[in-house]
């Protein structure tokens, strides 16, 4: 299967998609604000810098996109049909290096919460972000 897109019309899709400021994480930021937390964004000094960084915590989150970090059984994940082997080494390219950040990350003293978009939609919103501030005071 062809793509249907010429190059520069895919290039420029792709450019598009956002790294930082998504909007299952600004869900998660406005939330956390909203009960009183306050935190950090994207610090570079810590492994696989974090979305959100909960100092007095001593804990991590990380929002996950389900397409890019292959969230397993979800809706929301599947190979592309065109370039599948390029897709699939990228794709568990970044699930090994998520882990290793984790690893990094416990090891220096972190909590770490990984949160995915699928999560953060619908009905399992309240629930997901209930569980987040459950896992937050424990």
């Amino acid at each position: 299967m062809t793509d249907v897109h010429d190059p520069a019309v895919r290039s420029y899709n792709m450019s598009k998609i956002r790294s930082k400021d998504t909007k299952p994480e600004m869900i998660v930021r406005k939330f956390l604000f909203a009960h009183g937390f306050r935190y950090r964004l994207h610090q570079e000094n810590l492994p696989g810098k974090p979305d959100i960084t909960l100092k007095k915590y001593n804990a991590v989150i990380f929002v996950n996109g389900c397409f890019w970090h292959g969230h397993e059984n979800c809706s929301y994940f599947k190979l592309p049909a065109t370039r599948t082997k390029w897709w699939k080494s990228k794709i568990m390219a970044n699930r090994e290096r998520d882990a290793k950040n984790i690893t990094k990350l416990i090891k220096a003293g972190y909590r770490t919460i990984t949160l995915w978009e699928c999560d953060l939609k619908g009905s399992n919103l309240d629930k997901t972000l209930n569980m987040l501030l459950k896992k937050i005071l424990e």
